[in-house]
């Protein structure tokens, strides 16, 4: 059977072609790092290019203290999970990468923590958001840093209900991500005595909310709840404000950026409030490196608590991967990180909990009136401080199968 002889001899090759790639790879002495995310689309800006900057700034810092040669990829996932999952593997297995970050969009960040999880390699989420990561789906092989669903959720709508919206509907991006949020948000609303009128799910990357603004309209809810993030969540302010809908009605975005905001204009962004892990006009250390990061990025941007995070997060894999002796086994590489207390001069202190989650400050932040920003990037006005003990879900909440587990 000299065709079925073929393509067995063909496969036999493949397979010895993607291990000697991946043999060079370990043998040329280099810790490749792989940015994955949103480079073209809805998220763009919110980590795209962004956190490809952010890794390679704490690369370079890094490699000037160490004998470490690292290299940084990076891959558009298309906010596919086939497409994400596709590029893992053969990072994993062709390109010899080591460690995957970012990930905004939680079906790919889900799917790609199944893919490290099997390789042992190691996935840290800056921009993913699920909540999951770090619940009934954590992993040993996975750390979730900057924020999470839960954090979001629970922070915002607390704050909400605080100044007295009782009755809530949401508008829902209709994947992993925006599931969880609602969620969160709907469980913070209901234990503090409120009631969620209803909710309506749109598909990513939406260029007209009207049907769905008018169904939050018309449901007569105090607040309408954005459970969205990125393009998605600017387009939906501004037709909310084109209906005039927050006069009568509270528009929240469970999810907002520094980039939220100055692609809003401040005018139309005033007074809205936002929960972040980083400032980058928090103190002389945050605008240091902002400023050397601004001079990196394509669009000179400032970055947000996401590519921050990717920065942190990235340093933080590194110091571990000293610790542990090599990045081959990514067990034992998170296992390290665990172990060493979090000092960042740009998200505070704080630690990686056994569930993967790592917990440090999160900062309350309002938008600034025109008046009062002096310059461009001015945008927020830090109003209050939540410690890290406070910003994220009880351990013992999660039902993560890790917590409590001997080694």
């Amino acid at each position: 059977m000299p065709g079925f002889a073929r393509i067995a001899a063909l496969s036999a090759f493949a397979i010895f072609l993607g291990l000697a790639t991946s043999a060079n790879a370990e043998m040329d002495g280099k810790l490749r790092i792989g940015v994955m995310n949103d480079m073209s689309s809805v998220y763009a800006d919110f980590q795209g290019p962004g956190s490809v900057v952010a890794a390679r700034l704490a690369a370079e810092e890094f490699a000037r203290k160490s004998k470490l040669k690292i290299e940084i990829l990076s891959a558009d996932h298309q906010n596919k999970a086939d497409v994400g999952a596709s590029i893992a593997r053969k990072w994993f297995d062709v390109e010899g990468v080591d460690m995957i970050i970012d990930l905004p969009n939680s079906a790919v960040a889900l799917a790609v923590a199944d893919i490290a999880r099997e390789k042992n390699k190691v996935m840290i989420g800056s921009g993913a958001g699920t909540a999951l990561l770090t619940g009934e789906k954590c992993s040993p092989n996975t750390v979730h840093w900057t924020y999470d669903t839960w954090a979001m959720g629970h922070g915002l709508a607390r704050g909400i209900l605080e100044q007295g919206g009782k009755t809530w509907f949401f508008i829902t991006a209709d994947y992993a991500f925006g599931h969880d949020l609602e969620k969160q948000a709907s469980d913070e609303v209901i234990a503090q005595g409120g009631k969620v009128l209803g909710s309506v799910r749109h598909p990513i990357n939406t260029s007209d909310f009207a049907s769905f603004l008018l169904q939050a309209q018309s449901s007569g809810a105090q607040v309408i709840a954005l459970a969205n993030a990125g393009g998605d969540t600017v387009n939906a302010i501004k037709q909310a404000a084109e209906f005039g809908m927050g006069q009568k009605q509270k528009i929240a975005a469970l999810i907002f950026d520094l980039q939220s905001v100055t692609s809003l204009g401040l005018n139309a962004a005033q007074g809205l409030t936002a929960l972040n892990a980083f400032y980058w006009d928090q103190d002389d250390g945050t605008r240091a490196w902002s400023q050397r990061y601004q001079a990196q990025h394509p669009k000179k941007m400032m970055p947000n608590h996401m590519q921050a995070g990717v920065y942190s997060a990235t340093m933080h894999y590194l110091q571990a991967v000293e610790k542990a002796g090599s990045p081959a086994d990514g067990q034992a590489v998170v296992a390290a990180m665990k172990r060493i207390p979090i000092n960042d001069p740009l998200t505070g202190k704080g630690a990686i909990r056994e569930d993967g989650r790592a917990i440090h400050p999160m900062l309350l932040l309002q938008v600034k009136t025109s008046a009062e920003s002096k310059r461009e990037w001015d945008v927020f006005k830090i109003v209050g401080t939540i410690r890290a003990e406070m910003a994220f879900r009880p351990l013992a909440d999660g039902r993560c199968p890790l917590v409590g587990k001997k080694n």
